[in-house]
């Protein structure tokens, strides 16, 4: 009976530490994000200019800037960076600043193609010419909006699948009481 009080106590637990952690990470993801002014366009999409946008790594950027911008946008920045993985169908050309021009058109549109999102300590610019090439296809504020509509309702439903399997262990346990 007590192990069964455990199991519950931990479960419900278990997803008051989920909740908390999700809330932090996206708390995390919006701090990381510092105001800084710059040319680019106003905030939020930036299709008014004539059609869509891409933010790319600029040419004459340093090459030491790059890297940590980089390293940025594929770790705290969470950009998918697996396409520029060794492999991948942009890892050629393996340059830096091709790696960083993924990465950084990635984070601005998964971030609404806002201008602070592409900035990246003055290492990125918004372009309005598609830098996808062969078999590397650059996101695009299309494409980015069709694959998290599925993906946030996938969110949900997963959240809501969770606390039903929570509701029900309860109610097993109390009903066995």
């Amino acid at each position: 009976m007590k192990m069964k009080l455990w199991v519950v106590i931990n479960l419900v637990a278990l997803q008051c530490f989920l909740v908390c952690a999700r809330k932090a990470m996206i708390q995390g993801k919006a701090d990381a994000t510092i105001p800084i002014t710059t040319l680019s366009p106003p905030e939020g999409n930036t299709t008014f200019l004539g059609g869509t946008t891409w933010c790319v790594a600029r040419p004459g950027a340093s090459q030491a800037d790059l890297k940590i911008a980089l390293d940025w946008a594929c770790g705290l920045g969470k950009a998918d960076c697996r396409l520029i993985q060794a492999g991948g169908p942009c890892f050629e050309p393996n340059t830096l600043l091709s790696h960083a021009s993924y990465a950084f058109n990635n984070y601005y549109q998964q971030n609404g193609n806002s201008d602070i999102a592409c900035h990246f300590g003055g290492t990125a610019a918004l372009t309005q010419s598609n830098p996808s090439y062969g078999r590397c296809a650059f996101a695009s504020s299309e494409s980015i909006k069709s694959s998290s509509a599925s993906s946030s309702k996938y969110k949900a439903d997963s959240i809501v699948i969770w606390w039903k399997i929570n509701v029900i262990l309860l109610l097993l346990y109390l009903a066995r009481k």
